[in-house]
């Protein structure tokens, strides 16, 4: 049992929860959680680790099915936790890439793209819904938060084993490949001069979605097919980034299940 923080591998697993970097270089993130662990790709676990107690629940074992594993003393284990209440199980996932052709690809395609999300909680978000709304896949711009993030991790609830998503580097690339690709794009923009639920998603297409406080860049908006917005009451101006995706999607997904 590992009874030290300062074992070397403690150290790391908080460097992984901490720094994108060390995400990067190792290819790997974290996950905590029952829900996390179950629904994790078993070919992507690199390591598990549990706390001493949840070693000693009859549960462990069945959840765990004899893969080996490190047992830590509950103490170190809160400290490499990144939740304030710990179920007793982490595991270290390794990394899935996706090509921008996967992403984007495919017949009669639903693609979100995100320009400098930094919200954790909001990504997760998207990315959960999404996959709940058939969103095809995600693409981010390089600015975005880091979707392996702990806490967007979470607020995925296991979407992002699931859901292709990439970071691009030159969204101006982006927007003509999927321009080539007979894929409409619709910025959400509070200059769209047509309602959300007034244009047809049934064939190959895209939403924009920009920062939570600054919006879409006129750059990149001005690339998109039309500008579409959400009708509002009282004073308020727009939504929470999640929640407008999550509005966009839902309506796309309607209009193509009917």
């Amino acid at each position: 049992m590992i009874t030290s923080a300062s074992n070397m591998q403690m150290k790391n697993l908080v460097r992984l929860q901490k720094k994108g970097r060390a995400r990067r270089e190792q290819d790997v993130f974290v996950v905590e959680g029952m829900k996390m662990y179950r629904e994790a790709p078993r070919e992507f676990i690199e390591k598990v680790y549990i706390s001493k107690s949840f070693s000693e629940k009859a549960e462990a074992g069945e959840l765990l099915g004899g893969r080996n594993v490190e047992v830590v003393d509950d103490r170190v284990f809160q400290n490499i936790s990144d939740t304030k209440t710990p179920q007793g199980i982490l595991a270290v996932i390794r990394r899935q890439h996706y090509t921008l052709e996967q992403v984007v690809g495919g017949e009669k395609p639903l693609v979100l793209v995100l320009e400098n999300i930094q919200d954790p909680g909001n990504l997760g978000t998207i990315l959960r819904t999404g996959e709940g709304a058939g969103v095809t896949g995600i693409v981010m711009s390089a600015d975005t938060v880091d979707i392996y993030n702990p806490k967007t991790i979470r607020s995925t609830m296991g979407s992002v084993y699931r859901m292709p998503f990439c970071y691009a580097e030159d969204m101006d690339q982006v927007m003509r490949n999927l321009k080539q690709k007979g894929i409409s794009v619709y910025a959400a923009h509070l200059k769209g001069s047509a309602d959300y639920d007034a244009v047809d998603y049934r064939g190959s297409c895209g939403f924009l979605i920009g920062n939570e406080g600054s919006g879409l860049s006129e750059r990149l908006a001005a690339q998109a097919d039309g500008y579409i917005r959400i009708p509002m009451c009282g004073e308020v101006e727009s939504l929470n980034a999640a929640v407008a995706s999550a509005v966009l999607m839902y309506e796309a997904f309607r209009q193509r299940k009917s």
